[in-house]
């Protein structure tokens, strides 16, 4: 039975991308939602273009679309147009440096950022959820304003404003990791009002996935930094000697 629901999700898919919109909405099974003006399903994926320029796509695995939705012309976000309008330059922009930058400008791991971006968007600079927040680090349009990004999906402007956005947080809650998370994915007001991470599903597997995710990577960087570090020869001492190696204390910060 899922078998047929997924051929016939595609055959549905297949026969939507023969035809034309001014917009569509691709809305995934994740929740997130993408703008797009047409499509064309290739094997397994489904290419959404998202404006008239056929090298400005992204490919989403086709059972990783729950529907389609049209959009009506006069209904586009004016932030949604001016990014179909103004496209930013693909070509010039770096993710791991973005986020190096960001990161070092606001005191943060990177690989914390970075796994927020993944929990946030997937990596893709065009996410727009159900609610509306945008871009890589999914800023909603109040709080883009309130962080001077005029277009949320620049991918430079979304990664630093969010990145600052999670430092003012985590001051806020005095570094507190897991509430400024949940304040990121919830808000503020709903960590305030239950003084802790609120019992929403959503939110508490939204912190769960960016811990995992973070840890991860660390583990992942300790254990190739010791496979990395050369194997030293254990040392013989001589059994007459009982000299005992006093260890290095490390320096006290005034």
């Amino acid at each position: 039975m899922k078998t047929l629901l997924k051929l016939g999700l595609c055959s549905a898919l297949l026969t939507l991308s023969l035809a034309t919109y001014a917009a569509d909405t691709a809305i995934l099974r994740n929740g997130f939602a993408i703008l797009h003006q047409r499509r064309e399903v290739i094997g397994a994926t489904t290419r959404l273009y998202i404006n008239a320029d056929p090298s400005n796509f992204v490919d989403i695995p086709t059972a990783e679309i729950d529907h389609i939705e049209a959009v009506p012309e006069l209904t586009v976000p004016a932030a949604a147009k001016a990014e179909i309008t103004h496209p930013f330059d693909a070509a010039s922009f770096d993710l791991t440096e973005t986020v190096k930058t960001a990161s070092g400008a606001y005191q943060l791991d990177p690989d914390l950022v970075t796994s927020v971006i993944r929990a946030e968007s997937g990596f893709n600079v065009r996410a727009v959820s159900p609610k509306g927040a945008q871009g890589l680090m999914q800023l909603m349009p109040q709080t883009a304003t309130q962080l001077g990004v005029q277009n949320a999906f620049d991918p430079k402007a979304n990664v630093e404003a969010g990145t600052r956005y999670l430092r003012e947080l985590l001051e806020r809650y005095n570094f507190d990791l897991i509430k400024a998370l949940a304040a990121y994915n919830a808000g503020p007001q709903r960590i305030d009002q239950y003084h802790g991470v609120p019992p929403y599903y959503e939110t508490k597997a939204y912190v769960a996935r960016i811990v995992r995710d973070f840890n991860k990577k660390k583990l992942a960087a300790k254990s190739a930094t010791a496979q990395a570090a050369p194997k030293k020869t254990p040392s013989v001492t001589p059994a007459k000697s009982k000299t005992k190696l006093a260890q290095a204390q490390p320096p006290v910060q005034n």
